[in-house]
C-alpha cells in the first residue's frame, strides 16, 4: 500500500448485482478500503451479503448505516427512487458520497440532489462506470490529443435481454424503461467524446415497447444535437439476444474509432455444456459459442472508476464524473421523453455552467483557386481531387500526377 493512500471506511447502501461489483473492487483493488456496514431492505439479504464479503455488520435502516461513526464514505447502489433520500441523509451526515447511475429519475430530482451536496460541501462522485472502461479512457485520451480531429458524430449502443432486478421494470421506482437504465450510459459516453463543455441543445427521440408486457419502453433510439453542431446517437434495447452488446463509434474530421467493450472482444469459446456456471453479465447460455470476459470489473470500468474517485478525494480535485454530470444526463433524458410526446426536437432545459462552444467550421483546402471537397488516391498512384468553384459552386474532378 502506498504511504500517501488514505484508507476509506465505507457504508454501502444496497446488496444487488452492482454492489457485488463495487465490493469486489473496493476490497480487491486498493486493498486498504473496506466496507464496514451495509444497508439492505431485508435482514436476510444483508446478513448473506456480509458473510459473502467479510463485512462486519448490516442494518435494515438506511439512516443507521449512513450515520455509522466509523465510516467516512457512503456508496449508493440502490433503486433510482431511493437515491434522493439516501444522498440527502449522507450529505447531512457530512460524508463523501459516491452514487451509481443514473443520479436521478429526472432533472428536477437531480437538481435537488446537486443542491444537497453543494450546500453541505461534501465530495460527490457519479459512478458512471462505462466512462471508465480501459478502451474508453484510451480513446478519450486520443480524442483530447486531437488524433480524430474535431468530433462530428458519436454513436453509443447498449443492448441486452433486460435488467436483472424487478425494480428496473417498475416505472415509478426506475423513472422509465431502457432509456433511463441504459440511455444514461450512452449520453455520458457521448458527452465525454464531444466534450463536456459542449452544451447539449436538443433531442429527437423514438421509443416503443416491442416485446415485454410493460408500460415502459424496451427499445429506443435518440439523436442529441450539441452546440458545436456535433450529433450523438444513442441506441438502447432490452430485447437483444445473445449477451450484452456495448459498442461505441466516434467520428472526427481526421479519423474515427470503433470500440467493442464486451461481446465480441476476441475471446470466444465453444462448449457442449459440460461445465455449468456463470459466463458473463447478461449471458443467456452456458453452452454453444460463448463470449467470456477475462475480468468483468476491469472491462466494465469499475476499477478505474473507484481509483479516480478516491484519488480525487485525496488530492482535493473533482472526479472525472461529478454529480453535475449526472444532472446534465438527467436533463438530456428529460428532453428525450419530451420529444416522444411531441414527436419533434425537444430542447434540453438545464442550468448550464460551462460557457459556449464554437460551431464547427468547414475545413477549406484549396487547389488552384478552387475548394477541395475530397482527395482520393487511385490505383495507378495518381490523385483524384473533387473540387468546387467558390463563386459558382460548380464541381469537377481533377487528376493530379503522382
Amino acid at each position: 500500500m502506498k504511504a500517501d493512500v488514505t484508507p476509506h471506511k465505507i457504508s454501502l447502501l444496497g446488496t444487488g448485482l452492482i454492489c457485488n461489483f463495487y465490493t469486489q473492487v473496493l476490497h480487491g483493488q486498493r486493498n486498504p478500503d473496506r466496507v464496514l456496514n451495509v444497508y439492505s431492505r431485508t435482514e436476510e439479504r444483508g446478513k448473506a451479503f456480509c458473510e459473502q464479503w467479510g463485512i462486519p455488520r448490516s442494518a435494515t435502516s438506511m439512516e443507521e448505516t449512513i450515520n455509522d461513526p466509523e465510516t467516512d464514505t457512503v456508496v449508493i447502489g440502490l433503486p433510482n427512487s431511493m437515491h434522493e433520500e439516501a444522498i440527502r441523509l449522507a450529505a447531512k451526515a457530512g460524508k463523501a458520497i459516491l452514487c451509481t447511475k443514473p443520479l436521478a429519475r429526472n432533472a428536477q430530482e437531480a437538481e435537488r440532489i446537486l443542491g444537497y451536496v453543494e450546500e453541505a460541501g461534501v465530495f460527490a462522485g457519479y459512478l458512471e462506470d462505462l466512462c471508465y472502461t480501459p478502451k474508453t479512457l484510451k480513446t478519450i485520451d486520443a480524442v483530447k490529443k486531437g488524433a480524430l480531429g474535431d468530433i462530428t458524430w458519436v454513436r453509443s449502443r447498449e443492448a441486452h435481454p433486460g435488467p436483472h432486478s424487478a425494480w428496473f421494470w417498475d416505472k415509478e421506482r426506475a423513472g422509465g424503461g431502457c432509456v433511463i437504465d441504459m440511455g444514461c450510459h450512452c449520453v455520458e459516453i457521448i458527452r465525454n467524446f464531444v466534450g463536456k463543455g459542449n452544451r447539449p441543445v436538443e433531442v429527437m427521440a423514438w421509443a416503443d415497447t416491442l416485446y415485454h408486457p410493460i408500460p415502459i419502453e424496451d427499445n429506443a433510439i435518440g439523436l442529441i444535437r450539441f452546440e458545436s453542431g456535433a450529433v450523438g446517437q444513442m441506441e438502447c434495447s432490452w430485447t437483444f439476444r445473445g449477451g450484452m452488446d456495448l459498442r461505441d463509434e466516434i467520428s472526427g474530421t481526421q479519423g474515427m474509432a470503433r470500440i467493442d467493450h464486451f461481446l465480441r472482444t476476441g475471446f470466444e469459446m465453444y462448449t457442449t455444456g459440460g461445465a455449468d456456471g456463470y459466463v458473463a453479465e447478461k449471458a443467456e447460455s452456458d453452452s454453444g459459442w460463448l463470449f467470456p470476459v477475462g475480468d468483468e470489473a476491469v472491462a466494465l470500468g469499475y476499477v478505474d472508476m473507484f481509483t479516480d474517485m478516491f484519488d480525487a478525494m485525496e488530492t482535493g480535485r473533482e472526479p472525472n464524473e461529478t454529480f453535475y454530470d449526472g444532472y446534465v444526463v438527467a436533463a438530456v433524458l428529460d428532453a428525450f421523453y419530451k420529444s416522444l410526446e411531441t414527436r419533434a426536437w425537444a430542447p434540453v432545459e438545464l442550468d448550464w455552467r460551462h460557457g459556449k462552444t464554437e460551431k464547427l467550421k468547414p475545413n477549406k483546402q484549396m487547389h488552384e483557386g478552387k475548394e477541395i471537397l475530397k482527395t482520393e488516391l487511385l490505383p495507378d498512384g495518381r490523385k483524384r481531387l473533387i473540387v468546387q468553384d467558390p463563386e459558382t459552386g460548380e464541381k469537377e474532378d481533377i487528376l493530379v500526377a503522382a
